[in-house]
């Protein structure tokens, strides 16, 4: 007959277990106790063994598993404990702690062997905690949180006495703080938990109260320095013996910050504001008295100039004097970004830059640099300062790209080169998105100065196509240039003509294209016959149009030329004005006042004369290219920020309210920072046109309609 099987009972087994326990803690405790034969620790490991794999209901599996951890809080709380509480001082209780946790590991390495069944197969099917976490937990649980703070104290204390120069145990300190680190088996998790950011916060007080006192002991700024470098030296090298790599960093960073910070606000940011306080103020007062006595140009020219200097200077202080650290650099960004995001005079910073460039680059503009740096030279240097420093780099965009447009319409630009350069080092600085409509500018012009050629060449090719003038048109791109206000002017006869034959030449090269006459930016040449000597007079062409209607009559009322010329009441006032009124009267007007009004009438003045043989005659100026910006600048913004919102709906699908709004603004912040109201009208208005729709259970939350 077949021997029948004997399952063995759970207290059986487990005294058993026990009793082998009980010998293993003597031989970890250090007692005379001979070692683990193989075959007493076969037979241990077999009687687990057995006791998992006996059919239920006599397989112990979880009773043994729960007992494992039952045996580490008893040895913890009977053995290690008490020994940690023993009201010895600090450095012994340290001591005791990397014994008790050497014998620890010890102890775990043979349970976990004696286990092993447990956890190569009863563990992952339940998805537990393996043995080693759950000898490293009790250990933590029992040792660390319990005695955290002393130990903590008892570590702190020790760091403390080397800092004032008292002589410690490194290699005891780095084996306490690696109990810390092999507790999270790798992870650091533990160990910052437990150690590091109280580490941290301890070290940034003391050296706060350093940095403090040493203030207020008055050192000088040199003297200061050297303590702070003697600090950050020794710090180095105590903690390389032992923290782990990433503490040391850390801590670096941490005593950097309060040494060289309250240094860096006191000798930088403070000394930068001094500086640039005064020099805005200069700057105001000589906008406001409309002087030059600031300097040799006007005052955006001084300030962009004084800034850049400021800035080399500060630069030059933080790189050699302070060691490049960060904390100085920090301050001095800090500093200019608070005063290149300030109006003076106003205007905004990125205005003031913006015309220091057009300043430069006008043609004559090198006349007005005092030194010896080149125009290219000097306008890097300023777009490489002072751009990062402007929070509204669209701004600083816009206005340029009006005054480009009139250095290319007007031929004022000094060298194409220099044009084209100083877009290139604004494109590296900004990306290809902030100067793509500058260099579309550029190469239309380049092609425009083809298209006149080739229409040059049209007419000398066409002898019987006579324009009876010379027409210079420039053709542009709608999408590149700044947009223009422009009337539907009744062209006289002569002027209708060129245009025409314009028309029929762009048309033998493209029938795809439409083209929009904008009169607002043309200027004509004309020769008015005076009687004293005949005078070539510069004129817009809406001027000029207004000139020719007297060549068939020699006097006109208000209502007549407006009838004529089908201009709005607004321009029309402005040209009879810069005709009737102004300096050059080419037109009498009667009554003879000051202002326009429709009872006037008007008479060509046949006895005007001037000593010049050429005269410019400007139109009264209008200051509203500030508005035009802003206006331009916030719709570009609408766009922007409708575009940010719905391509990262795309990519998220769902996402809520605020988390929407954080990465719109983290998106465009590069650009602009836009404002969390006009965000919220962004995303009503996408809601509005079916692109967002909001959650049906969460009000706050939004989903992107495909």
């Amino acid at each position: 007959m077949p021997m029948e099987y004997k399952y063995i009972e759970f207290n059986e087994g487990w005294e058993f277990i026990q009793e082998g326990i009980r010998k293993l803690k003597r031989i970890v405790e250090g007692s005379p106790e001979p070692d683990f034969n193989s075959e007493e620790r076969m037979t241990l490991y077999n009687t687990i063994y057995n006791m998992c794999t006996q059919r239920p209901p006599f397989d112990y599996s979880q009773r043994l598993y729960d007992k494992y951890g039952e045996t580490f809080e008893e040895y913890i709380t009977s053995a290690v404990l008490p020994s940690l509480r023993e009201g010895q001082d600090e450095v012994i209780m340290l001591q005791v702690l990397v014994r008790s946790w050497e014998k620890h590991k010890v102890l775990e390495m043979w349970l976990s062997r004696f286990f092993h069944y447990l956890d190569r197969y009863f563990i992952p099917r339940r998805a537990l905690r393996r043995l080693s976490d759950v000898g490293r937990n009790c250990f933590r649980d029992l040792v660390c949180r319990d005695l955290g703070a002393n130990v903590r104290n008892a570590v702190l204390g020790l760091i403390h006495k080397e800092r004032e120069g008292e002589e410690i145990d490194r290699e005891m300190l780095k084996k306490v703080i690696d109990v810390f680190v092999e507790i999270g088996k790798g992870q650091m998790d533990v160990y910052i938990e437990d150690l590091e950011a109280c580490l941290l916060k301890d070290t940034g007080e003391y050296y706060s109260r350093k940095a403090s006192s040493w203030i207020s002991e008055e050192y000088s700024y040199a003297d200061y320095m050297v303590k702070a470098e003697e600090c950050l030296r020794k710090e180095r090298e105590s903690a390389s013996h032992y923290l782990p790599p990433s503490s040391e960093q850390k801590l670096v960073r941490t005593v950097q910050h309060e040494l060289f910070e309250p240094l860096a606000d006191v000798l930088v940011r403070q000394k930068v504001t001094a500086e640039l306080a005064p020099l805005f103020q200069h700057v105001e007062d000589a906008a406001t008295k409309q002087a030059s006595s600031v300097g040799a140009g006007m005052p955006a020219q001084v300030l962009i100039t004084d800034l850049v200097e400021l800035h080399v200077k500060y630069t030059a202080y933080v790189n050699d004097c302070f060691r490049n650290y960060y904390h100085f650099h920090k301050a001095l960004n800090e500093a200019f970004e608070v005063f290149c995001n300030k109006a003076v005079a106003g205007s905004s910073c990125a205005e003031s830059l913006a015309a220091f460039c057009d300043d430069l680059l006008k043609k004559g503009g090198g006349e007005k640099l005092s030194g010896v740096q080149g125009i290219e030279e000097t306008l890097e240097k300023a777009i490489k300062t002072l751009l990062p420093y402007i929070s509204d780099k669209d701004h600083f965009a816009e206005f340029y790209r009006k005054r480009l447009a009139r250095r290319l319409l007007f031929d004022r630009s000094a060298n194409k080169d220099h044009e084209k350069s100083i877009i290139t080092k604004m494109k590296q600085q900004c990306g290809g998105q902030f100067t793509s409509k500058m260099e579309g500018m550029v190469t239309d012009w380049t092609l425009a100065r083809e298209t006149q050629n080739s229409f040059e060449e049209y007419l000398h090719c066409n002898p019987n196509i006579n324009p009876g003038m010379d027409l210079a048109v420039t053709v542009l791109t709608t999408g590149s240039w700044p947009s223009y206000e422009s009337f539907n002017l009744n062209l006289p006869s002569e002027m209708r003509k060129s245009v025409e034959i314009f028309k029929g030449y762009y048309e033998t090269k493209t029938k795809h294209r439409k083209l929009t006459w904008v009169y607002s930016l043309g200027s004509c040449h004309i020769i008015g016959k005076f009687e004293p000597k005949p005078i070539e007079l510069v004129v817009s062409t809406y001027q000029a149009a207004l000139l020719l209607l007297f060549n068939t009559a020699d006097r006109l009322s208000y209502s007549e030329i407006s009838c004529q010329l089908n201009l709005p009441e607004n321009a029309l006032v402005r040209i009879l004005h810069s005709l009737s009124c102004s300096k050059y009267k080419i037109l009498v007007k009667e009554p003879n006042t000051k202002i326009i009004s429709p009872n006037d009438t008007f008479e060509f003045n046949s006895m005007f004369t001037d000593r010049m043989i050429r005269i410019k005659i400007p139109l009264p100026p209008v200051d509203h290219e500030r508005k035009e910006v802003m206006k331009d600048v916030d719709k570009d913004r609408r766009y922007a920020i409708d575009a940010a919102i719905v391509r990262i709906m795309k990519s998220r699908k769902v996402f809520g309210h605020q988390e929407l709004v954080i990465e719109c603004v983290e998106q465009l912040r590069h650009m602009f920072k836009p404002d969390i109201k006009t965000i919220k009208k962004r995303i009503e208005d996408l809601i509005i046109r079916d692109y967002l729709e909001r959650d049906k259970e969460n009000q706050k939350v939004y989903r992107y309609v495909v």
